[in-house]
């Protein structure tokens, strides 16, 4: 089966807008783009770059398409292991507005979203991975779809902007199986699905 893999760069309150940088996304006055770059370092650059050479292939909303179609295709270094993989592996695009993707091997899902996600994870392969994505996370935990979920949690507090745990995410348990810290205070959290929530009384 095809899992499911959330890839998330976040403030520690959470928000996930803009990471990379000022002009990424300012939608919602958003003033703080580009807030990941401060804690980069070798360690979270490995996790990243293993994460993406790992992935069968990759699903991607409309706004992370049109950022990551515009640049990684003029990326043609064999030897770049992300623009390798990004370039070669199946894409497959979530989107309301476009009427076709043309970067290669990338099509556009249509028809009914979630049904076709859910076929999407019954497909044989390694995983596909999303990355950004913001809104078309919500889907996926609203209907619980998320396999596995790679966080990355940085020491900086935004107050504003868009979040990956919204109102209707689906209860759900996890497990951690990988923590790394880095350098400069990010941790790198990886947790695979657990089944539901359990509860009790402290005392």
């Amino acid at each position: 089966m095809a899992k499911l893999i959330v890839n998330a760069f976040l403030t520690l309150d959470g928000v996930m807008q803009a990471p990379g940088g000022p002009d990424e996304d300012r939608e919602g006055g958003f003033e703080h783009g580009g807030w990941q770059f401060p804690y980069t370092d070798d360690v979270t650059g490995k996790l990243v770059t293993d994460g993406i050479a790992d992935a069968g292939g990759f699903l991607l909303g409309r706004k992370t398409y049109e950022i990551f179609s515009s640049f990684w295709p003029k990326v043609t270094d064999p030897n770049n292991p992300i623009a390798a993989a990004l370039n070669s592996r199946p894409k497959y695009v979530a989107s309301r507005t476009l009427e076709r993707v043309t970067w290669n091997n990338a099509r556009l899902i249509q028809g009914d979203l979630v049904a076709e996600l859910q076929k999407l994870r019954e497909r044989p392969g390694t995983g596909v991975h999303t990355w950004g994505s913001t809104d078309l996370l919500q889907t996926l935990l609203k209907h619980d779809l998320v396999d596995e979920l790679r966080t990355w949690v940085y020491p900086v507090l935004l107050g504003t902007g868009k979040r990956l745990f919204r109102d209707g995410t689906r209860p759900a348990a996890l497990e951690l199986v990988e923590s790394v810290t880095t350098g400069k205070g990010g941790v790198y959290l990886r947790y695979r699905r657990a089944g539901k929530p359990t509860y009790g009384t402290m005392g």
